[in-house]
């Protein structure tokens, strides 16, 4: 009877433990999962802004560094004589501005008082016609006289001399007129070429804006010989050495992002229909098998790129050969967003992981404890 116990109670605890093996089993094989996954993550190409020799390196390889840090730095001193040469060139356009808004003030007060030499010319000419009028009228009278014989000839000749001289005043007076008339034609082209040389006053002024824009770039490009991380990551496959020359726009090393790892899966065609994003997701990582990773189906690829009917030799399409009763599924690649990144876990670009994903759930209902893949699935 105890023999009978015993076998009975070792048969119920095999049947649960298959029992509960099978249910795994079913439950990976049921659910979407790949081997072909890779671990990814913005990979910044750090290149400097301006050329240079280097002159600073405040880093090594695989270094991690944060925000802000100084990377590397080019040899400032051109940079810094171009930025006095722009702070020098921008004090001597203020003072040329200075000399041009003397000049216009110089050339409205010659116009102003061309304006005003018009007037008293004119004045002169209204004068210089009464005068003239009255003149000729006492000649013509006098000429009259003498006809007459009531005038003497003294008389006759003072008022023909008188008129002729009120008439070469009359001359003087009209040219000083047609002069200041000229003068003021003349003042008032130097005021627009003051004017036009001078530009828009104040702030405005172009000349200055110029100035102040080359001081700028000056400012920006000695600014730039310091290279500084733009985010917190890892300094990967550095070949710079001090006196190396940077060029300016050419990447120089490579920063990883360590704020933005995810993994990339790539699944079966028949299988991503299946998957919906938001989508609970285990991760197993080849270098760490034992510590899975909780993720979420972030987005799922949609092309991939083609093959068949690529342009080969001499322009014609190239097509694989295929075997008829064997269909090779495509593979769609399946961007997973990691949850949570336990601190005994590196992640690094480029390594292998296993993703199997849970279809039907959605994000924030993980299990306490993430289960690893069974090896035959890593």
């Amino acid at each position: 009877m105890r023999g009978t116990l015993k076998v009975l109670t070792t048969g119920i605890i095999v049947l649960a433990a298959a029992a509960a093996v099978a249910y795994k089993y079913w439950e990976y094989m049921t659910n979407p999962w790949t081997r072909n996954g890779q671990v990814r993550a913005n990979v910044i190409q750090v290149a400097p802004r301006v050329s240079g020799p280097i002159v600073k390196l405040d880093i090594v390889d695989n270094q991690l560094v944060k925000s802000g840090d100084l990377l590397f730095e080019i040899d400032p001193r051109t940079y810094k004589a171009a930025l006095d040469q722009a702070s020098a060139k921008l004090d001597e356009t203020r003072d040329d501005l200075r000399d041009l808004e003397q000049r216009v003030k110089a050339a409205q007060a010659a116009l102003d008082q061309s304006a005003s030499q018009i007037r008293q010319a004119e004045s002169a000419v209204k004068s210089a016609e009464a005068e003239s009028v009255r003149r000729l009228a006492d000649f013509e009278r006098a000429t009259e006289l003498m006809e007459t014989g009531n005038v003497s000839k003294r008389q006759f000749d003072e008022a023909k001399a008188s008129n002729e001289v009120a008439k070469a005043d009359l001359d003087r007076a009209q040219s000083r007129l047609i002069q200041a008339r000229a003068a003021k034609l003349q003042a008032e082209a130097e005021l627009a070429r003051a004017k036009a040389e001078l530009g828009a006053p104040g702030e405005e002024n172009a000349q200055l804006r110029g100035a102040k824009a080359a001081l700028e770039t000056a400012e920006l490009n000695l600014e730039f010989t310091q290279v500084r991380a733009s985010v917190d990551g890892y300094v990967t496959n550095l070949n710079l050495r001090l006196g190396s020359q940077a060029v300016a726009n050419q990447p120089a090393l490579a920063l990883v992002d360590v704020n933005s790892y995810w993994v990339h899966g790539f699944f079966r065609e028949t299988e991503v229909g299946r998957m919906t994003s938001g989508d609970q997701a285990v991760i197993t990582l080849m270098s760490y098998p034992d510590a899975p990773l909780a993720g979420i189906v972030d987005s799922i690829g949609w092309g991939i790129a083609q093959q068949d009917g690529s342009t080969g030799q001499d322009l014609l399409p190239t097509i694989n050969p295929t075997f008829e009763w064997i269909r090779l599924a495509q593979r769609v690649p399946v961007r997973v967003h990691l949850e949570e990144v336990p601190e005994n876990v590196a992640l690094r670009v480029g390594t292998t992981a296993s993703v199997l994903v849970r279809t039907g759930t959605t994000a924030g209902q993980h299990e306490k404890d993430v289960p690893p893949a069974p090896s035959a699935l890593q």
